[in-house]
């Protein structure tokens, strides 16, 4: 620091230096970056809704998984995947504070502007039930709370890692027991809270098949799910294995990749995404046919390493992009590289969404933050007890108080908004999450930039 200006690194000197001199990104090869962008984006949706989002399909039919549960758990874990890249690079390659800034920084973008999205671009109203949401807020708000506990004091022991492994433990093992959770709270307290009752009675007239009973009181989902319902389209993927009436395995065999789609405008996105379907096909095996069913735990770990992957490619066009045109480094750090990490989370949201598994969606958006909390605990944790045991690791905590308080309010205000929108994802929703996600962003951009607080920053070597 200097004269009680903080001085933070360039995103850019965490990446691989561009194709083009700084000169030659001025005079035009800056579009080349935006092509990147644009096709980068769409490598991301083909790998989720193609390999990612089957896998996890068949996932939560073997192990009985309801929606919420399935998108808490292996859906965060899988398109939050870049982010656990991201830790490690920054616990063990940069030594620098990449990790704690890139999660912490994407929190506020994965609550409100993925809420937003959904509600968005989404044209079924998805309903939601009380406790997934209540049972997410609360394990993300005590996560959050420890970690910023941890890093207040700038410094990471092995022990204080350890407690956030911990954590996210408990919060399996409440997963584990959700169900039998889930009917006691209702049990307790659906006389005085009509929202249980409410809710769960919309999603049974909704979805009749999918394992509601009545059993002389509320409604609860039963043990045993055949079938988890999540991508019911034309293409039904759950019929692969057993349908939602019961029927026998369907003996059709899932269409070709590389079949031509109909309308004009899917043939031309077909041809210009045929590369990487291509490469997508020869390196990834497609769950959704009969040869490959067996196969989807290795469809989810390398489609997930493909999301890394992409993710690190848009990430650093961006950074470049935003570099080129002059973007401060903090509005950088709290827009397009906060969106640009999230990409997988956003489309694997809209795509559950637009089916009407707003639970699901809900889940993945709020469990991936839970899950991004983990991510600094293991990196942190192998790095203090095996590798460095000597002493704590060093981070930079400045403006936490700023974070704390944006996260546990983006926390209470997604909430009640879900709750005075009547438990459903619609357009009123994500309006509001929009306008919620701007305000947040502006102030913490105006902290940032110095102009409120007192937290002004520059560049280092500026």
């Amino acid at each position: 620091s200097e004269n009680g200006t903080r001085c933070i690194l360039s995103s850019s000197s965490e990446f691989p230096e561009g194709f083009f001199t700084p000169q030659e990104r001025k005079d035009g090869g800056i579009v080349i970056y935006f092509i990147i962008i644009l096709y980068m984006f769409l490598a991301v949706s083909i790998v989720c809704d193609d390999y990612f989002l089957p896998s996890l399909e068949i996932i939560s039919e073997c192990l009985g998984l309801s929606q919420d549960v399935a998108g808490a758990t292996f859906m965060a874990a899988g398109s939050s995947a870049p982010e656990l890249v991201t830790a490690f690079l920054g616990a063990f390659v940069t030594k620098g504070d990449i990790g704690v800034s890139t999660i912490l920084g994407s929190a506020i973008y994965n609550l409100l502007g993925i809420s937003a999205a959904c509600g968005l671009f989404s044209s079924v109203v998805s309903r939601l039930s009380c406790w997934p949401l209540f049972r997410d807020c609360l394990a993300y708000t005590i996560s959050a709370a420890a970690v910023l506990a941890m890093i207040a004091d700038n410094r990471i022991y092995w022990y204080e890692s350890a407690s956030l492994l911990l954590i996210y433990g408990c919060y399996v093992l409440v997963l584990c027991f959700d169900i039998k959770i889930n009917q006691y709270l209702m049990k307790k307290f659906s006389p005085c809270c009509t929202c249980f009752t409410k809710a769960m009675e919309e999603n049974a007239e909704q979805q009749p098949l999918v394992g509601w009973r009545d059993e002389s009181g509320p409604l609860i989902r039963q043990q045993s799910r055949t079938d988890s319902g999540i991508f019911q389209d034309e293409l039904d993927y759950s019929q692969l294995s057993t349908s939602l009436h019961g029927l026998d395995e369907i003996s059709e065999d899932h269409p070709n990749v590389f079949t031509m789609p109909e309308a004009d405008m899917k043939r031309i996105l077909w041809v210009l995404s045929l590369p990487i379907i291509t490469l997508l096909y020869l390196t990834i095996p497609d769950c959704r046919r009969q040869f490959w069913r067996n196969w989807f735990m290795v469809t989810f770990l390398i489609s997930a390493a493909w999301i890394s992957a992409i993710t690190y490619v848009l990430v650093w066009m961006v950074t470049i992009a935003g570099e080129t045109l002059g973007i401060p480094e903090s509005v950088m750090g709290l827009t397009l590289l906060a969106a640009g990490t999230s990409v997988p989370d956003t489309v694997a949201s809209v795509l559950v969404a637009r089916k009407g598994n707003g639970d699901m969606a809900m889940s993945n958006i709020v469990g991936s933050n839970v899950f991004d909390m983990l991510c600094l605990g293991i990196p942190w944790f192998i790095k203090t007890a095996f590798i460095n045991t000597a002493g704590p690791i060093e981070v930079n905590s400045s403006g936490l108080t700023y974070t704390a308080i944006s996260l546990i309010c983006s926390v209470a205000f997604i909430f009640l908004a879900v709750h005075l929108n009547g438990w459903k994802i619609d357009k009123k929703l994500g309006t509001i999450c929009l306008v919620l996600y701007l305000v947040f962003t502006v102030l913490s951009i105006l902290y940032e930039l110095g102009i409120i607080g007192n937290n002004p920053t520059r560049v280092c070597g500026n």
